[in-house]
């Protein structure tokens, strides 16, 4: 028992082969060591665990060996190497700067940087957390580190570098360590537990090798914990209890009960999941983290992004042939703004709750091509097939009394609700077209949401007897339709504001924005100048200038019309007036109110 070591530092690499996941970093110490082009500072830097101080010590071992490999390791067998891994050679000092951070520690350095080595050719301080000096210790510490003896290696080590002084950097050749993959990871692990004689599943390796999150110390330190907790048999199951794990079947169970539109089983399976004492955030995270899965797993060129199992793997791409790239985008978005949200929220439960709910229905409304929940940027500008939608203005022509030859199809014209058979009198005067709504009364073109046909208006529209409407589709064939309104401003105000309701019913904020900035008519006839009150308005305009630009070239029938986008100065900006600012104007304007507010001396409070 007293001779136990942890895995950490029973494993800990000897040589520059044996580190994993920094081969670039080890070729180029290797190769200047080889080469004899050794700088007199160095800077390691990078996340915990990765490698730093043992790629340091490694290096600190290697540049004093006295009879080094043909490969540019060291050879263990000459003093100077077994004194060092005796840990009694005094050609290497090691500093914590974490607790060793004053000028008088680096005082006690600089005076052991004057005595030369006494076995070996260099003497190699490892300053390891550099980064915790104070500033009169940087700045004692700068004239030495610029020019040492020539006997005088410094490798500093530090995980934030940007605490650094420039002058610092500046002096030091800087080596940037990686994050570990989880693949490394996981190979690393299955050396160490064939080596312990310990038998493992492979995706339980992977769930430790997540958890450590691209540190190979966290990774040995928690194989060792899974270890004792399974007694040699290292199990998916039991590494999800010891470490307290989310299992990912929950998620996959949750995407096909979205997919599927089960709402009290995603609210069944969500209780049990709290039941079992995990955090609501803890879950959206996860849940966030399996969609974003999903999503690579659709494309052969992003699978590679998906770091886990083979078996997982392959879940995932079964799994993501179901989803649409719609719905996953949008169940991110809703997986994000619960998470941001979940801190600050009085009923966090009801939170996800809802959140999850939200998802189903998009998903759920996927199929018909309109995903519930999804705001109009999605649903009517991005929704794979690029549907387009209907033109504002439709033709008005009105329909002959008496059956004519057949014609190419065009698209027919109905009333919002069915029209009633008339019966033929021969004799009878032509009845009256229905009149228009005081609102419309002097147009010929009638306005209608995207969802429904439009309402014939000015025009006298005879419904076709009952024999021949039966023959007549029920949808004719999709046609680019021909307007023949002419193109002035005050049609383009109405088409404007009816894309507005047709594309942003569900988006407010984006409605207001094109209500509040109406596109002006251009002298050229074709160009359309929209005048934004700020940047972050015209670039939102911008994103939807192409879809509303062909939309209204197809209600015009007109494809020269252009869309330019602008930002309003300050002086051309809309001032807004305050009550008593507007009574004034009125009565500069209005003689009458003018003197009725001298007669019965009216004000404004």
């Amino acid at each position: 028992m007293s001779n136990y070591i942890v895995s950490a530092r029973k494993y800990r690499p000897v040589t520059f082969d044996s580190v994993v996941g920094q081969s670039a970093l080890t070729t180029t110490l290797k190769n200047s060591i080889q080469s004899g082009r050794l700088a007199h500072a160095y800077l390691f830097c990078g996340p915990r665990g990765v490698g730093k101080t043992t790629c340091a010590r490694i290096f600190a071992k290697t540049i004093n060996c006295l009879n080094p490999r043909p490969n540019g390791d060291a050879c263990e067998e000459c003093e100077s190497c077994k004194a060092f891994n005796e840990q009694r050679s005094y050609n290497i000092h090691e500093l914590d700067a974490a607790s060793n951070n004053s000028v008088e520690d680096i005082r006690q350095l600089i005076e052991q940087v004057n005595i030369p080595p006494q076995v070996g050719r260099y003497k190699v301080f490892i300053v390891d957390e550099v980064h915790m000096l104070s500033t009169a210790a940087f700045n004692a510490f700068l004239k030495t580190l610029e020019e040492p003896p020539a006997h005088a290696i410094f490798i500093l080590a530090t995980t934030e570098k940007h605490k650094l002084l420039p002058t610092i950097l500046s002096r030091c050749q800087i080596y940037d360590f990686n994050r570990m993959t989880v693949q490394d990871i996981v190979g690393h692990l299955e050396n160490v537990a064939r080596q312990e004689g310990i038998t493992y599943e492979p995706a339980a390796l992977n769930v430790i090798a997540q958890k450590a999150d691209g540190g190979m110390r966290d990774a040995l330190s928690i194989f060792d914990q899974v270890a004792s907790f399974c007694q040699g048999n290292i199990t998916y199951q039991q590494t999800i209890a010891d470490l307290n794990v989310l299992d990912h079947d929950y998620y996959f169970k949750l995407v096909d009960y979205f997919l599927d539109g089960k709402i009290p089983e995603i609210m069944l399976t969500f209780d049990e999941i709290l039941s079992k004492g995990f955090e609501g955030s803890h879950f959206v995270a996860g849940l966030n983290n399996h969609l974003r899965n999903l999503l690579v797993s659709r494309d052969a060129a992003t699978v590679k992004l998906l770091e886990t199992s083979d078996e997982v793997r392959q879940r995932y791409s079964q799994q993501a042939q179901r989803c649409q790239p719609l719905f996953l985008y949008a169940a991110i978005r809703k997986c994000t703004d619960c998470d941001l949200n979940y801190r600050v929220s009085q009923n966090k439960r009801l939170l996800v709750e809802l959140t999850l709910i939200e998802i189903t229905q998009m998903a759920t409304g996927e199929a018909d091509g309109n995903p519930s929940g999804l705001g109009p940027t999605e649903n009517s500008l991005t929704h794979s097939g690029n549907k387009k939608l209907k033109p504002v203005f439709q033709p008005t022509e009105a329909a002959p009394s008496q059956p004519q030859p057949a014609a190419p199809a065009t698209p027919q014209v109905q009333s919002a609700a069915p029209a009633q058979p008339r019966p033929s009198q021969p004799n009878s005067a032509p009845q009256p077209a229905p009149q228009p709504s005081p609102a419309v009364a002097s147009k010929s073109f009638s306005i209608h949401s995207t969802g429904q046909k439009p309402a014939t208006q000015g025009k006298t529209i005879q419904a076709e007897p009952a024999e021949k409407a039966a023959t007549v589709p029920s949808e004719a064939p999709a046609q680019a339709p021909q307007s023949s309104q002419p193109l002035n401003q005050e049609n383009i105000i109405i088409a404007w504001r009816q894309l507005a309701h047709n594309l942003f019913a569900n988006d407010s904020a984006m409605l207001n924005r094109m209500e509040q900035n109406m596109p002006e008519l251009q002298a050229d006839q074709t160009t359309l100048l929209v005048s934004a009150d700020n940047p972050l308005v015209a670039e939102l305009l911008q994103r939807h200038a192409p879809q509303l630009q062909k939309q209204l070239q197809d209600t015009f029938a007109q494809p020269a019309i252009r869309i330019n986008i602008s930002v309003r100065t300050p002086e051309e900006r809309p001032q807004h007036l305050t009550s008593r600012q507007q009574f004034e104007k009125m009565r500069e304007e209005n003689d009458a109110l003018q003197r009725l507010c001298e007669e019965f001396t009216l004000d404004v409070e």
